[in-house]
């Protein structure tokens, strides 16, 4: 969910109060993903881990389709998506390119070349 506060470009994402309240409990799953036990129990059973959470059930979809674009909607932080990126060995210049509409290498070579000029 892209809004506008006046001063962002175009599609910038305001990862606001409200927006961190809505994924907080998503974005808690993310950062527990730091420790390898819990890895383990993700993978383990995906939607169980999700539930030890409480994720509303769009949340839960969301983690379970890799709908990147749509954790970041029901509140995830890029930075906390990232967590479950790397788990399924993705970098964050793929998460840039899913989030700008362009492939990985066409957002590799946005960013080499100074950044996005679209915006």
């Amino acid at each position: 969910m892209t809004r506008q506060h006046g001063l962002e470009p175009p599609g910038t994402y305001v990862f606001d109060g409200p927006t961190s309240r809505r994924g907080h409990r998503m974005n808690k799953l993310f950062m527990s993903l730091r420790e390898e036990a819990a890895r383990r129990e993700f993978l383990a059973d995906e939607a169980a881990y999700c539930a030890r959470f409480a994720l509303s059930g769009q949340q839960t979809e969301a983690v379970l389709r890799r709908d990147w674009q749509a954790m970041l909607d029901l509140g995830g932080s890029i930075f906390y998506i990232y967590k479950l990126a790397m788990m399924d060995g993705l970098s964050m210049q793929y998460l840039g390119g899913v989030f700008t509409g362009m492939t990985e290498a066409e957002f590799k070579a946005a960013m080499l070349a100074g950044g996005r000029t679209d915006v």
